[in-house]
């Protein structure tokens, strides 16, 4: 269900919801049922649940919380994907959550601006925060109108991970850190009945990854443009970026299929050793199996000559989720305080990084020893270059247009004219 939460649908939809009548594209989606009245009741609306990284430390601080504090009732909300529909609508019906623990992505970029959730400016000095967070997630956060859209928390590496092993097999020594040598240990990893790079061409880790390597040829402030504007024929290097994905997709680089493969795929291929590499965030990194990680490195995406980076690249986010405070939520400010700064405690942030293998927004000393690939991750700094992650920039509406192009992209036999076509038609209606 599309998000009907833009300033027109938002005072449409919430008129018709107030007057008792379903407004259009809201029924079926449910209500949360934030209890907005009774201020020792708190009302929290996540987006960890199942086996995620980090959701069953999630499940265990909130009993702790709740021991904690005996007086306060403790309701927890979990959705996936559709956590932002889900709030919308209720939001719609003032029955939002008073906390939502989300990350910044795709709607939620607008939350704050059309009233749907409130700045944090104030909370982050008044609750004793700033020196909690990392500088650079507080900036990650905050809007060009200086709001702090929320209270950033989980953040993540995204390097490339290499199934040594299965390289080594095929006759690959080394990690491959040019697109000459990853075309060459593609062939080899063929000829062994290998995938080379698994990746969910049909889904937000397909987008990542295109957009990481088109900007081989772009810098960072040009990719900020980039994205924001989708100006993908005038900003110069976008057009070379996407030949070269082109050269490489064709060069049999990527998995089979991949313009129909999900993140889950993609994590299932590289797991089970069908697939040599990945492009994988930390909380999939965290997720390998014990034998597979033995023999895996991480490191940067391959560059072609010419290149704007004199490094192979990754990604880099502080984004991945936050404590957004909701209209609901500020009446009953105590004890969202509360929670919140409890959630922060360095106790409860190490279990996090212990227990879950999530990296952090946070600051602190405790390292991620029992996540390996987690930790190197962690530690790669020089030896690779940061590009732009896209999901700050690009507008709401061309996000999932945005994942349609990306799937085009991965389909074997398209041309980059026609990807580029199909990237800036996904701007269309931004």
């Amino acid at each position: 269900m599309r998000s009907m939460l833009n300033r027109r649908g938002f005072i449409t939809a919430g008129a018709a919801v107030a007057a008792g009548v379903a407004a259009p594209g809201l029924s079926g989606c449910g209500l949360v049922g934030g209890d907005e009245s009774d201020p020792d009741t708190l009302v929290v609306h996540s987006s960890l649940g199942g086996t995620a990284p980090g959701s069953a430390t999630f499940r265990a601080v909130l009993d702790m919380f709740r021991k904690e504090n005996p007086g306060l009732r403790v309701k927890s909300l979990i959705n996936g994907d559709e956590l932002g529909q889900v709030y919308e609508t209720s939001r719609l019906a003032h029955k939002e959550a008073d906390v939502v623990m989300v990350n910044l992505y795709d709607k939620t970029v607008s939350w704050t601006a059309l009233g749907a959730t409130v700045t944090v400016n104030g909370y982050l000095d008044d609750w004793g925060l700033r020196e909690r967070i990392l500088p650079a997630a507080l900036d990650e956060w905050t809007d060009d109108k200086g709001r702090l859209r929320a209270l950033p928390y989980i953040a993540s590496n995204w390097p490339v991970a290499f199934n040594r092993g299965l390289m080594h097999r095929a006759g690959v020594e080394d990690i491959p850190l040019t697109g000459d040598a990853l075309i060459a240990a593609a062939r080899k990893l063929r000829a062994k009945g290998t995938a080379p790079v698994t990746i969910g061409g049909n889904d937000w880790t397909g987008q990542k990854l295109l957009a990481q390597i088109i900007q081989s040829f772009v810098a960072a402030p040009q990719a900020k443009k980039l994205y924001a504007t989708g100006d993908f024929s005038g900003i110069s290097g976008a057009r070379e970026g996407i030949e070269y994905f082109v050269e490489l997709r064709d060069a049999g680089v990527f998995t089979d299929k991949a313009q129909g493969l999900t993140t889950d795929s993609m994590t299932t291929q590289f797991n089970t050793e069908a697939a040599a590499m990945q492009s994988a965030m930390s909380s999939a990194l965290a997720r390998v199996p014990d034998n597979v990680a033995r023999h895996t490195d991480v490191g940067g995406w391959p560059l072609p000559p010419g290149a704007v980076h004199d490094r192979p690249t990754i990604l880099r986010t502080f984004t991945v989720s936050g404590f957004w405070v909701s209209p609901n939520g500020t009446k009953k400010i105590e004890t969202v305080e509360k929670f919140v700064r409890f959630m922060y405690r360095p106790d409860i942030v190490s279990r996090f990084i212990t227990e879950g293998g999530r990296d952090m927004a946070v600051k602190s000393d405790t390292l991620s020893d029992g996540f390996p690939l987690v930790a190197k991750a962690q530690q790669l700094g020089a030896d690779v270059s940061q590009v732009v992650l896209p999901d700050l920039y690009v507008p709401p509406s061309a996000v999932q247009p945005m994942i349609q192009a990306t799937s085009t992209a991965f389909t074997p036999g398209v041309s980059a004219r026609r990807i580029l076509s199909a990237l800036q038609g996904a701007y269309r209606n931004a």
